[in-house]
């Protein structure tokens, strides 16, 4: 009996303390898009709004990497280079033009790496084509791709997402086209994704019903 006592006063101090598990708040954690977009209708989209060279980005990337490997099937990862002004434009090219020859992933821990470990100054054509090829991508290719109409499109929609989701920093999580985190530390932003994540795939099943 003095054991089930004691048990039930440390749960009792467990959820006093504040330390208990609590669903994200709203406005204080995530906010909603001002005009919801088009999402997959099939998974819960989330998507990440990211710069290579923003340090804020490379301090999330690794622990985001390692929760997409264990994110939930009926969710699915979409990557999205800002693009703020033309100085920032070759690193998205390149993105989409490792995407492309199917080396986007293989490519993002060393381009992060390179930046703000290294801190190499890849700004242009040349010096990213350069140190992509040091990673043993067929620099050839990349160029061709770097300097394709596929690319180009994509850039060109990139553009456009940034402005019509209201892109003014990274990273930015855009969980379902409408629910919107952004500013928080890395842990705390996996925290608020996952509970959001789980919103929406209750509001889902409540729709279906």
């Amino acid at each position: 009996m003095k054991s089930v006592f004691r048990l039930f006063l440390f749960a009792a101090a467990f959820l006093l303390s504040g330390v208990a598990f609590s669903a994200a708040q709203f406005g204080t954690d995530y906010t909603m898009l001002a005009t919801p977009q088009p999402a997959s209708t099939k998974k819960i989209e989330v998507m990440e709004f990211f710069f290579y060279e923003c340090p804020h980005c490379f301090h999330l990337h690794n622990e985001l990497m390692k929760w997409e490997k264990t994110m939930p099937g009926d969710v699915e990862m979409v990557y999205v280079p800002t693009i703020f002004r033309d100085s920032t434009e070759p690193l998205a090219r390149a993105y989409y033009a490792l995407d492309a020859l199917g080396k986007s992933k293989q490519l993002e821990d060393p381009i992060y790496q390179a930046i703000h470990v290294k801190n190499m100054d890849l700004h242009d054509l040349n010096s990213i084509s350069a140190f992509v090829a040091s990673q043993g991508v067929d620099k050839a290719k990349f160029i061709s791709a770097y300097n394709s109409f596929t690319v180009n499109s994509e850039v060109t929609r990139a553009k456009q997402m940034i402005r019509s989701y209201g892109i003014n920093g990274t990273p930015t999580l855009i969980v379902d086209g409408r629910y919107v985190i952004t500013g928080l530390q890395p842990a705390a932003t996996l925290r608020v994704l996952d509970d959001v994540i789980a919103m929406v795939r209750n509001e889902r099943k409540r729709k279906a019903k």
